[in-house]
């Protein structure tokens, strides 16, 4: 018990003293994170939007898959990336392999379908008669569909979200393909697994307090948005 309290004394130590190698995975988390959600985010939405909105055949099957891809575990992800991208892989003369664009792809493919199916969920709760009502009010097709999208926010807004708390908290995809290299692709998750396993149980708890903070004010926007 006393070298959990001794950790958690350094841990608010190396927090409020700014250790630059704490900072640092903090610092690459949140910018691979901002590459692979703005990537999701511009493919999952009109993706979520037309299996959602739209009435096509084989649209079973697709929401079928997009539904199975939600379960698919981060390892698995980044043992698919880190095949595609290592010097034998397809994309290997790329160089994207232990670089941080290298790991916004895996974490765009475990979003991506979050998004994706989220977004059609909202979609298809929209008002049956929403589509009718623009239309007797002569909406144009970009007003229906601006229309429908707005009506459908507070879902796709909870899409978003979700999807951002899954990438955060993700190790699997940022360990093998980023590989854990210090100040360059270190994220949160990995420094906390390497920290952890060198017995250096401070800088894991300093991460692990970030961490959780982040899921807690995600969960709590969420949370909000739901209620409302």
């Amino acid at each position: 018990m006393e070298f959990i309290l001794q950790g958690l004394l350094q841990a608010f130590e190396l927090l409020f003293t700014g250790d630059a190698e704490t900072y640092s995975a903090v610092a690459t988390t949140l910018k691979v994170t901002t590459y692979s959600m703005s990537i999701s985010l511009l493919l999952g939405i009109p993706l979520g939007f037309a299996l959602g909105h739209l009435d096509f055949p084989g649209r079973r099957q697709v929401r079928l898959v997009v539904d199975t891809l939600l379960a698919l575990p981060t390892v698995f992800i980044g043992l698919l990336v880190y095949a595609v991208l290592s010097r034998q892989g397809p994309l290997g003369d790329m160089g994207l392999l232990f670089t941080l664009p290298g790991i916004a792809v895996g974490q765009t493919i475990l979003a991506l379908p979050v998004v994706i199916s989220l977004s059609a969920t909202a979609v298809e709760s929209t008002d049956v008669h929403l589509r009718t009502t623009l239309l007797s009010l002569g909406a144009n097709r970009r007003q229906l569909l601006l229309g429908s999208v707005w009506e459908a926010r507070h879902g796709i807004l909870i899409a978003a979200l979700s999807a951002y708390g899954r990438v955060m908290t993700e190790v699997g995809i940022s360990l093998m393909v980023g590989g854990n290299i210090k100040w360059h692709t270190r994220t949160i998750t990995t420094a906390i697994a390497l920290e952890t396993n060198k017995g250096l149980f401070s800088m894991g708890i300093a991460l692990g307090l970030i961490l959780l903070l982040i899921a807690f004010a995600v969960t709590a926007a969420v949370s909000m948005l739901r209620r409302r």
